[in-house]
């Protein structure tokens, strides 16, 4: 089994505070596939006893198509997913390609971003579960976790693994999106050598196993139990923000939030962070309740994007771009894992932000008093932090898309800070990225910087601390372009045209001022496990450090994504405070006709 830090298989005493469910049950003996089973009854009072157990169905069932697992699980629309057994097919066939160690009378968690289908689906595995062998199902109150909350609860209560139910930043709703993935017992996505399996079980599944236990009260914090499975409410957010204290100085926090000269304010986009948002900003942080915006978690994110960008942001936006604007802005995603942080008629990139973060963590968080470990960001993640991990000193590591690559590297004590360009950013408190940890560490090293200030002082800006960094380490001037619902023949087929280009292409080989140091088609060999990934996104790089990279993306739930990273390094101080598109363009037009081939042209008709 490639994964690491498996933590032996046991039943944690439930927790003091824990309330059963009331449940009414009648008992009848059966004969099971396994030792003799009980039949459980169930009806609205009374509790069943700690001996009574249940049946164990096995529904025959057959392959279906399009379960093949992406970067960040299974997404599909919500009315695939409700068709017989479509979910229920993946959830065996996942346990089907774990060795039984990692789940039989084992502990796993259970939660996710609130969305449509979310409630029905988290029935659906709680009886997967137990009619495999899962000893006890930690689930969120209302199904709902935070992806960080669980890898945090996973983490925290030595669990074996955990179901995350969530298409991340997609629409959801009845006609939208849905996805499911699996984290293991570090609180990793699961790596590829287990979506592999699983994909591979799905096409040859013949039958699914499946508890015959009545549906679980989800909406109480309380404690259930049949036979040797129990299933525990918890909290949703009380494990995280434990960490949260731990990892910064609050105090420092609350200081900054409760100055009357400055102020702040948090988009939760109606998804899983506004259940977070209440409790750390303003219960314990003493932030104004009115600093949140959208804060209401609904299944269908109010009919919005939950995606938290400069499109799909776009209250935020304004508000910070307007006449009176905050000095601090930020939003997180449908599920929490995603952020974006901007200042005052400023927006910060998701790929200078965790360079900033990293530059300044030793001096103000807790945590990362004794240095960091080492530093990590995506392929087409700009070579910002790459600056900064030279100057402290640290090592660096480049890695493929999918926060499951920085995992390994976290685990071995290799990697402390990590981000990707597609507004992740997180450290090795947990291993999934992590969109209010990104925001308090934001705000840590405002509430740093401005410690020492009196009212009416100016204060140091989120600008301020932007531009100093660039004066320090340079501006990487970054965009990406988004082409979505491709087909994905003609995307396939633009990107094999592409990979020919890259083997007639040569170093030195100039385009106006630009030199190409080297174009190749991005792999990836993990220094930890040695296991080894390709066709990761195809690279034009400059000697310059300037970049242009095309790369499929698997996170939609329909066609094909293209999408083109743009960079253009400039040391020059002067020239720090063009506009990126400014900045970029003659990069952009050296490059639109690459070998007198129209690839912009290409892409655009997706």
């Amino acid at each position: 089994m490639a994964t690491t830090a498996t933590h032996a298989l046991r039943v944690r005493p439930l927790l003091a505070t824990a309330r059963p469910t009331p449940l009414r049950a009648t008992a009848a003996v059966c004969r099971g596939p396994a030792p003799a089973f009980v039949v459980v009854r169930c009806s609205s009072a009374g509790a069943p006893s700690a001996a009574q157990a249940f049946k164990i169905n096995l529904i025959p069932t057959k392959p279906v198509d399009g379960q093949k697992t992406g970067t960040s699980g299974l997404r599909k629309k919500v009315k695939v997913f409700q068709q017989e057994n479509y979910l229920a097919n993946w959830i065996q066939a996942l346990f089907n390609s774990l060795p039984p160690e990692d789940f039989v009378g084992g502990t796993l968690v259970l939660g996710g971003d609130g969305r449509y289908f979310n409630k029905d689906a988290a029935q659906i595995i709680i009886k997967i579960a137990a009619g495999n062998g899962v000893g006890k199902i930690l689930v969120g109150r209302n199904g709902m976790l935070s992806t960080p909350a669980v890898s945090a609860v996973i983490r925290k209560r030595a669990a074996n693994g955990g179901f995350i139910m969530s298409a991340s930043h997609n629409p959801g709703g009845p006609d939208n999106d849905w996805g499911i993935k699996f984290n293991y017992s570090s609180g990793q996505p699961a790596p590829e050598t287990i979506t592999d399996q699983i994909y591979g079980n799905t096409l040859s599944i013949s039958e699914i196993k499946t508890a015959d236990i009545p549906d679980v009260d989800l909406s109480s914090i309380g404690v259930v139990s049949y036979g040797d499975f129990t299933i525990e409410v918890i909290d949703p957010v009380s494990d995280y923000l434990d960490l949260m204290e731990n990892v910064f100085d609050f105090q420092l926090i609350k200081n900054l939030l409760s100055r009357p000269d400055f102020r702040f304010i948090f988009d939760a986009m109606h998804a899983i962070t506004g259940a977070y948002a209440g409790p750390i900003f303003v219960e314990k942080l003493g932030a104004d309740p009115d600093c949140i915006l959208n804060g209401v978690p609904l299944e269908d994110f109010g009919n919005g994007h939950p995606d938290p960008n400069l499109t799909y942001a776009k209250e935020l936006v304004f508000t910070m771009f307007g006449t009176r604007a905050p000095d601090f802005g930020a939003a997180s995603d449908g599920d929490g894992d995603r952020n974006m942080i901007l200042g005052k008629r400023f927006f910060v990139t998701p790929s200078d932000s965790v360079a900033i973060i990293a530059a300044n963590a030793q001096a103000a968080i807790p945590y990362f008093q004794s240095g960091t470990n080492g530093l990590a960001r995506s392929m087409p993640t700009s070579g910002a932090l790459d600056r900064v991990a030279e100057k402290l000193n640290v090592p660096f590591f480049e890695v493929p898309t999918g926060w499951k690559f920085f995992g390994n590297l976290m685990d071995a004590g290799k990697l402390s800070i990590c981000g990707e360009e597609s507004f992740g950013t997180g450290s090795d408190h947990i291993r999934e990225k992590d969109g209010i940890w990104a925001v308090l560490a934001w705000l840590s090293i405002l509430a740093h910087r401005n410690k020492d200030k009196n009212v009416g002082d100016r204060l140091v800006s989120v600008e301020d601390v932007a531009r100093e960094h660039w004066a320090t380490y340079g501006r990487n001037f970054f965009s990406r372009y988004d082409y979505e619902a491709c087909e994905s023949d003609g995307a396939n087929k633009m990107m094999d045209h592409l990979r020919d280009v890259i083997s007639n292409s040569n170093p030195g080989q100039k385009y106006g001022d630009y030199t190409l140091k080297f174009a190749d088609d991005f792999s990836y060999t993990d220094p930890v496990d040695g296991s080894t990934v390709s066709k990761q996104g195809l690279r034009f790089v400059f000697t310059d450090g300037s970049r242009i990279i095309f790369r499929l993306s698997g996170t939609g739930s329909a066609g094909a994504t293209i999408r083109l990273y743009i960079e253009q390094y400039q040391s020059d101080i002067s020239r720090h405070g063009l506009d990126a598109q400014t900045a970029l363009k003659p990069l952009i037009g050296h490059y639109i006709h690459i070998h007198n081939r129209p690839f912009f042209k290409k892409v655009s008709a997706c």
